[in-house]
């Protein structure tokens, strides 16, 4: 079995040689262990450093992509390598690699297509309140829309079967770490969690910039994934809501004209003629959403099977080449 370690970087140039020392060549259960660098479009030398610290494959993207594209860049290449298993870490090496074998082990033992590293959150000083407070607001809403009980969500320390990899595939363009949870939960794969451990800060995140904007772009992710997966029930409360209102709004003034005194209600009436109207089309809305999330689902499948038909070639060449090198 091949392990192919993949590390998504941006101008990592100075931190990616500490990364990289620590990974592991040898894992428990694995006949080949291989790096992968993805360069997602780096002003700096970050290429060179991982060609130069013994990185097996180097992908680069022209420009800058973005976290998530970069992840699934390199999803698809350690796919087209022939890669049985895929572990995704930061190039900050925020997180230890000698719990790369727990993450694996599940995965090897059939256990689980996924397996996300759990960091003990409120253990880390240079995480702030606010920012623990997101993490774990963050995990809840996906347990809530996967349907898993994954405790550290946003974790980018995490492994993957080549069969799970295949079938993922990711929206947003700010990270990729909520929505293959809640894909994977979807989709029925086996997904479960480990606890892993952190090292030392070495430079401040890439993705929190500051707190107001990490606060903006946590609530809008977490809005989106109920938009996107969960549909039906986003825009249905909000219709309900809507609808209960103007129907309690509507008996308000109809109490008033039983009772005689409806003409300085007729406020009342139109507020609930306006509220029943946006709380009806709201849930018409719900109905299109759920449809439309029904296509995309089947476009996925699509998408799934496409990939395997165009990686089958590449999959038998590489276990080809494993028996020669083997014999």
């Amino acid at each position: 079995m091949k392990l192919i370690i993949q590390i998504p970087c941006f101008n990592e140039a100075e931190t990616l040689p500490v990364a990289l020392a620590a990974l592991p060549r040898r894992v428990p259960g694995f006949d080949q262990v291989e790096w992968l660098v993805i360069d997602d479009g780096s002003s700096d030398d970050t290429a060179e450093v991982a060609k130069a610290h013994g990185v097996d494959h180097v992908v680069r993207h022209g420009h800058n992509q973005g976290l998530a594209r970069t992840f699934m860049t390199g999803l698809d290449a350690c796919l087209r390598q022939g890669a049985d298993v895929i572990v995704n870490t930061d190039a900050d090496n925020q997180y230890d690699a000698n719990d790369i074998p727990a993450l694996t082990r599940p995965i090897v033992s059939g256990e689980a297509d996924i397996v996300v590293g759990a960091r003990p959150i409120q253990a880390i000083e240079h995480f702030s309140p606010v920012k623990k407070l997101l993490q774990k607001l963050g995990s809840r809403v996906v347990q809530l829309a996967s349907g898993t009980d994954i405790p550290d969500a946003p974790s980018g320390f995490r492994a993957m079967s080549a069969s799970a990899a295949s079938r993922l595939m990711v929206f947003s363009g700010y990270t990729y770490t909520l929505e293959t949870i809640i894909q994977a939960g979807q989709k029925n794969m086996a997904i479960t969690s480990v606890p892993v451990r952190v090292n030392e800060d070495l430079r401040p995140s890439r993705l929190v910039k500051s707190i107001p904007s990490y606060i903006k772009r946590s609530i809008a992710t977490i809005i989106r994934i109920f938009v996107i997966y969960r549909p039906f029930r986003f825009f249905g409360l909000i219709g309900a809501f809507l609808f209960g209102l103007g129907f309690l709004v509507g008996l308000r003034f109809l109490f008033f004209y039983l009772s005689g005194n409806g003409d300085g209600h007729v406020q009342s009436l139109i507020l609930a003629g306006v509220l029943l109207g946006m709380g009806f089309q709201t849930i018409l809305i719900a109905f299109v959403a759920d449809l439309l999330a029904a296509n995309r689902q089947l476009l996925e499948e699509l998408r799934t099977e496409q990939k395997a038909q165009r990686l089958l070639p590449l999959q038998k060449t590489t276990v080809t080449k494993r028996a020669k090198e083997a014999s």
